[in-house]
């Protein structure tokens, strides 16, 4: 598999365990930043009445597609060439998915990254969103500290970000929060349900 990822092999099964009860028969899934496709390949796989619609990034997406290509199942789509600063898919989806995103790219992108979900969501339609968030201000665990240097080292627009930042965000564009849970390795999975009309800019 092209750019395997074993943080995505361990975190796979407990995502999946909390996304279970929210993808429902016929549920069209939107993945945002796809990566090797790990997530997509197990979790469509365990629930074959659903629709997973992956997609990546330009330089990403060719390794992406051989993967899909080669292992996945018939409730997988094409992936799709994707950057949410630009125009999103025409079709809507109940849900959209991402993982380990909102903390490498920009905070331009992580509003440009709402904006598209909340023209890209069916109404009540749900946002999930996995990765490390800080609370208050605050990290959850030493290593998520040291995880966010890294990051900002590497590209001062990226880091671990606010939870409060992001949920307001997530208000701004007609989203309401439906839970947040705490995952391994210091990560959460947190849940909005789109409401039926966007709150005004």
């Amino acid at each position: 598999m092209l750019n395997y990822s074993e943080a995505s092999e361990r975190n796979k099964q407990p995502i999946f365990n909390r996304l279970v009860p929210y993808l429902t028969a016929d549920t069209r899934v939107l993945e945002i930043g796809s990566g090797s496709g790990q997530h997509a390949l197990f979790i469509a796989s365990q629930l074959p009445q659903i629709s997973w619609q992956p997609s990546e990034q330009a330089q990403y997406v060719e390794a992406l597609a051989l993967n899909i290509e080669q292992l996945a199942t018939d409730n997988i789509e094409k992936p799709l060439t994707l950057d949410v600063r630009e125009k999103w898919p025409a079709q809507r989806f109940n849900a959209i998915y991402s993982a380990n995103t909102l903390h490498i790219m920009s905070w331009q992108s992580v509003q440009a990254f709402f904006v598209g979900a909340s023209r890209g969501i069916a109404p009540c339609g749900y946002l999930f969103v996995y990765g490390p968030f800080r609370y208050q201000s605050k990290f959850t665990a030493p290593s998520n500290r040291a995880f966010d240097q890294m990051l900002r080292e590497r590209d001062p627009q990226s880091g671990i970000r606010d939870f409060e930042a992001v949920n307001a965000l997530a208000d701004k564009t007609g989203f309401s929060l439906v839970a947040d849970y705490e995952m391994p390795a210091n990560n959460q999975l947190v849940i909005w349900q789109h409401s039926l009309i966007t709150k005004p800019a």
